[in-house]
């Protein structure tokens, strides 16, 4: 992981969708939480337990996109640790209409209040010496973004790209043709050893997905 290494990366597979919750933090000192997705009360301990033991200063809750496997946590969270949830303002809309959106799932969901920041293509989020960069990636949802930590070289693509797949567009505000050019045109262009860690499934890199991903032949 090089000059940044003091960098670690604790990833929680949560709730009935097993969305990867990711807390990138510098032992004893800042953490970021993305797509914090705990949705059980054994759950949000898991992830409580482990921020609190470890001594971290939760900064900011970054979400990716604002579906609700990914959101099922922050009212947690925002709550106990008194930290910025932080998305795109495109999908504003769908904070709200995530009640709505589970039950037409069959699984029960609070409200979840308004962001209380909103983020930017090319933004740059300070963390342990490295910076967490804001790339837009919309297609999955309006808002949809990754970020990416060129020290680490990491990228928590949320459900833009996965091992060997992409994300759905069959949802509302999705559009596979805004997808497939934002991966092409944002994400491709990084470092061939770049790790990739989605929002469901196990981790990749750009270069395998260049190479092995059937979608983007």
């Amino acid at each position: 992981m090089g000059e940044h290494s003091q960098l670690l990366v604790e990833t929680f597979p949560f709730n009935d969708f097993s969305e990867n919750t990711y807390v990138l933090y510098v032992p004893e000192g800042d953490a970021y939480l993305i797509d914090v997705g705990c949705r059980t009360k054994r759950e949000w301990a898991e992830l409580r337990d482990f921020v609190d033991e470890n001594g971290l200063h939760v900064v900011g809750l970054l979400n990716t996109h604002a579906h609700l496997d990914h959101m099922f946590g922050i009212e947690w969270a925002r709550r106990h640790w008194n930290a910025p949830f932080m998305l795109h303002p495109a999908d504003n809309d769908l904070v709200a209409e995530a009640p709505r959106m589970a039950a037409a799932w069959g699984v029960n969901m609070p409200p979840v209040g308004a962001p209380d920041a909103a983020l930017a293509d090319g933004q740059e989020l300070a963390i342990g010496g490295d910076v967490l960069r804001v790339v837009t990636t919309p297609g999955h949802t309006p808002g949809g973004v990754c970020f990416y930590l060129p020290g680490m070289g990491l990228l928590f693509s949320g459900d833009t790209l996965f091992s060997r797949s992409v994300g759905r567009t069959d949802l509302p505000g999705g559009d596979y043709d805004t997808l497939l050019t934002g991966i092409r045109d944002r994400l491709l262009t990084l470092p061939d050893e770049t790790v990739v860690l989605p929002g469901h499934g196990p981790r990749t890199t750009i270069g395998d997905e260049r190479e092995l991903n059937p979608f983007l032949g």
